[in-house]
């Protein structure tokens, strides 16, 4: 049993101690670091690979065409953009995502980043720590948080949960997700929008969508344009959901108020160069909304016993085949 650990080079020295507790001692590990100048190489490392362990690098039709014997991708994360599960599927290899395991993490992150920017908090640690001032209304023109219309894109498990945590503020919920019933996000205590409504409405608008063709740069300038109330941003989700261009220009033409971005179009971006970084209205963390000892835990385990039960002919009982290969 030979099974490819898929890395960037960032993390090509991570412990990989929680996927050799789930796999038997004669199963060989190999962790292969990939490049877009190196994809020969991983390309050839993975030949002979009975399953792949990925988290956010591309699988894509040329690495699958290269896969003689695996029968199994499983992806280290809840979304699967980033492989192309379609093409997998005619190669009669499984995909594998992880079903939840963040749920709790993702929605505290996302609250944080609404209070930080609503508060100006960045502007307050500039003042006080960089300025060594004392000024009270450094960030003049702050809002009560209770009554603010939160609107969030996307109702699923997370979205549900940050629902929940806003709710708690006394800010009014508004939701977008053309695939939940409106009775259930009423249930909820949100109130069901369209996506005009949301972006008209909203004071925060949050996204928590997978990334799919159809709402791939989904908040682009259109989008930007009809936000009436000089929103904040917030997108915990994929970075793919967002135009990052026309995010910068709505920024600098006060379309929107504010930014708080977890994830950007890349997994490995240029921070040295990227056009919103360094401003007080924008909070950037490095896709780390996920991470708590207990999800680190959860998010190594779970894929690898994932590979097990398909590789062991157990489709059914891997957490989630997204791409219907086994269920049959």
């Amino acid at each position: 049993m030979k099974i490819i650990i898929a890395e960037y080079p960032e993390s090509a020295d991570r412990d990989l101690s929680i996927e050799k507790s789930v796999f038997p001692e004669d199963a060989e590990l190999v962790l292969a670091v990939y490049t877009k100048e190196t994809e020969d190489e991983f390309i050839e490392k993975c030949r002979d690979a009975d399953a792949i362990l990925v988290g956010y690098v591309g699988i894509n039709r040329r690495i699958i065409d290269g896969l003689q014997k695996c029968k199994v991708i499983s992806i280290q994360a809840t979304g699967w953009n980033y492989v192309d599960i379609e093409y997998a599927r005619e190669k009669g290899i499984a995909v594998c995502a992880i079903g939840e395991y963040c749920t709790q993490e993702v929605a505290d992150h996302t609250i944080l980043l609404t209070l930080a920017l609503l508060k100006g908090l960045k502007t307050y640690e500039r003042s006080v720590e960089k300025d060594k001032a004392w000024i009270y209304n450094a960030k003049p023109g702050l809002k009560r948080i209770e009554g603010l219309n939160f609107g969030i894109a996307g109702f699923g498990k997370i979205g549900k949960a940050v629902a929940k945590r806003a709710k708690s503020f006394g800010m009014n919920i508004l939701a977008y997700d053309p695939y939940i019933p409106d009775d259930v996000i009423r249930q909820l205590g949100a109130e069901p929008v369209s996506m005009d409504e949301l972006l008209e409405e909203s004071d925060v608008i949050t996204i928590h969508m997978n990334l799919t063709a159809e709402n791939q740069g989904m908040f682009d300038l259109e989008k930007f344009k009809k936000m009436k109330r000089c929103p904040i941003l917030l997108n915990v989700a994929r970075g793919g959901a967002v135009n990052e261009q026309d995010l910068v220009y709505a920024l600098d033409h006060n379309m929107v108020s504010g930014a708080g971005l977890d994830v950007l179009s890349s997994e490995t971006p240029d921070m040295s160069t990227n056009p919103l970084v360094g401003r007080e209205n924008v909070i950037i963390t490095p896709h780390s909304a996920f991470y708590s000892t207990t999800t680190e835990y959860l998010l190594y385990k779970i894929p690898a016993e994932n590979v097990l039960c398909c590789l062991e002919g157990k489709y059914k009982d891997a957490n989630r085949v997204v791409n219907g290969v086994g269920l049959e």
